[in-house]
């Protein structure tokens, strides 16, 4: 069973950084492009920051110079590295197939919230 398994969020203060991890239980993952998406409170779920299967990337504007998406094909896992955190980054992230897979469910996420 695909399974997307997120870590890696936290409280940070503003103009914190974090890094999120998500571990993708599929043998074909290096095939797959990725991405993060975000739900804050009230909000729809967004993507945030999306990776092909070679190093192509891409950001949305708000996070655009201030996050990095990587992955690891060995490890079976995508990262997303978050700096210059601001409050409105609040949100649960998870991460997803790109587009988002319509098989598999999406994971538990990861609560990020910024706040002094």
């Amino acid at each position: 069973q695909v399974q997307f398994v997120e870590s890696g969020g936290g409280l940070v203060q503003p103009g914190g950084s974090l890094r999120l991890a998500c571990t993708v239980s599929i043998e074909t993952f290096s095939i797959h492009a990725m991405g993060w998406y975000r739900q804050g409170p009230g909000k729809q779920r967004d993507l945030v920051a999306s990776i092909g299967t070679s190093t192509n990337t891409n950001y949305a504007g708000s996070v655009r110079g201030r996050f990095t998406i990587s992955r690891d094909n060995a490890k079976n896992t995508v990262y997303l590295q978050m700096n210059s955190l601001k409050p409105e980054d609040t949100a649960v992230y998870y991460c997803n197939s790109m587009p988002p897979s319509g098989v598999v469910a999406w994971g538990q996420g990861t609560q990020v919230t910024v706040s002094s």
